[in-house]
């Protein structure tokens, strides 16, 4: 292989007549020869830049607020999330108490409310920022804190009454109030317009009636975003919806039990998982759960709106994901790096090998590629637009974060497997984002490509 790289690299010295470069077997193995010398210079390059990698669109300002973010991870995230996640254990008031400080769950807020959110082109771009950093230290941990009140903010800002945005905003942005959102049901998880939980009229309000599951942070949220069946005539599809915040007590457990004066009742029950742990995803049962008029999202007018407002929540949360995935991706890129450099296998550093590097390579153009797109998008949905690409960005960044992954993690051999090593984490953590926020299926079948056709056919995109 050296004499073929010799040869390529030397073409033009041997060739002046251009005779060989203009046969097409020539040029081939001239690919051949060149490509893997190439390759391990990016792999190279990609050891050097240890993580800085695909930041071409960052602004000057949100460059401060991701090293101040970074600093916060490492100082707080970082030395307990490996606890965390072997004794399963909740987020504790430590990581909570850093986020509040520097006013991360009010990034999606706008200023009149006590928000951060300065309704500027870099405000996704922000926001992608601090979760990328808070994912690269743990994903379970921190890496969701700010995605719940974005979904549950951006719902009310779209939908809410005047009366509710005072209400609610001012709490949430300054961290008093934790938020978990609850669509996903025992039989119906991406397809939202088919929902059945049930919430049927009373004096003052509404009984909810049914169950939810995987609603992530419930036992610690103070309020939940619930997506109920408010007419129950199910041909009525997403029409029927509508969204209610239902209240109840922060609990650091594993099981809650709710259980309101006149008899209403909920039940909470954290689901066991491989990774992700930190916010507990819960099994939710509700029974004549009382819920105020107050409480309805939009009031009288939003009654059967739900699906619409919720959806208004669901593209920042998607494009939130990608940038989950991009934290995890920088670990995972990171702990490759610093493993290699450190390893040595037959008398020499694992990364002076032409593979390692050409692996590592692969893993920098890939976490750089999904980076620089996310960012793209994020002006996008700034300007309004961006609903199909922020679907686009989660789906490719997601199961790119499953490779990057997987591949830090062989670069890693036997101590890779081993739970003692973050490594180990990062894998099981990235296999989860290709399927909440919508499954993977979903957002390549019924957005991303009904998008794309109804765009070639010239036809209004649907909500989606």
């Amino acid at each position: 292989m050296e004499r073929l790289d010799t040869i390529g690299l030397d073409l033009d010295a041997q060739d002046p007549t251009g005779a060989l470069r203009a046969d097409r077997r020539f040029i081939a193995l001239r690919r051949l020869a060149t490509a893997p010398a190439m390759l391990e210079a990016v792999g190279v390059g990609v050891a050097e830049a240890d993580g800085e990698l695909g930041g071409s669109l960052i602004s000057e300002d949100n460059l401060a607020v991701q090293d101040s973010v970074r600093r916060l991870a490492a100082d707080v995230v970082v030395p307990l999330a490996e606890k965390i996640h072997r004794h399963d254990l909740t987020v504790p008031e430590d990581i909570l108490a850093g986020l509040r400080e520097i006013g991360a769950f009010g990034l999606a807020i706008p200023e009149a409310f006590g928000g951060t959110a300065q309704q500027s082109e870099d405000d996704t771009q922000r926001m992608l920022l601090v979760t990328e950093a808070l994912s690269e230290a743990s994903l379970g941990a921190a890496g969701s804190l700010i995605t719940r009140p974005e979904i549950l903010c951006r719902a009310l800002l779209a939908g809410g009454t005047p009366e509710q945005k005072e209400r609610w905003l001012p709490p949430i942005a300054r961290g008093e109030i934790l938020c978990a959102i609850s669509i996903t049901e025992p039989d119906y998880g991406s397809d939202v317009a088919s929902l059945g939980l049930r919430a049927t009229r009373v004096d003052g309000g509404w009984h909810l009636n049914g169950a939810k599951t995987w609603c992530t942070f419930a036992g610690k949220a103070d309020l939940l975003m619930v997506v109920a069946r408010t007419n129950p005539d199910r041909s009525l599809g997403h029409r029927g919806l509508s969204l209610m915040l239902v209240e109840k007590p922060s609990d650091d457990g594993h099981a809650f039990d709710v259980r309101q004066p006149a008899g209403g009742r909920l039940l909470g029950r954290a689901i066991s998982t491989i990774g992700y742990r930190g916010m507990h995803s819960f099994d939710l049962g509700f029974e004549d759960f009382f819920v105020p008029d107050a409480n309805m999202i939009g009031g009288e007018a939003g009654i059967g709106r739900g699906f619409y407002f919720t959806m208004s929540g669901m593209v920042g949360g998607r494009i939130q994901t990608s940038a989950r995935a991009c934290g995890v991706m920088r670990a995972a890129l990171r702990a490759a790096i610093r493993y290699t450099g450190d390893r040595r296998v037959f008398g020499a550093s694992l990364q002076s090998y032409a593979l390692t590097r050409a692996k590592l390579a692969r893993m920098g153009a890939r976490f750089a590629a999904c980076r620089t797109l996310s960012h793209a998008v994020a002006r996008l949905i700034d300007q309004g637009k961006g609903r199909m690409e922020a679907s686009l960005v989660k789906l490719l960044a997601c199961r790119t974060a499953e490779i990057v992954t997987r591949e830090a993690l062989q670069l890693h051999g036997g101590m890779g497997y081993a739970e003692e090593t973050p490594v180990s984490r990062y894998f099981v953590d990235a296999r989860v984002l290709s399927i909440f926020e919508g499954a993977e299926e979903t957002l390549a079948l019924k957005v991303v490509a009904r998008s794309l056709l109804e765009e070639a056919l010239g036809l209004r995109a649907g909500v989606a």
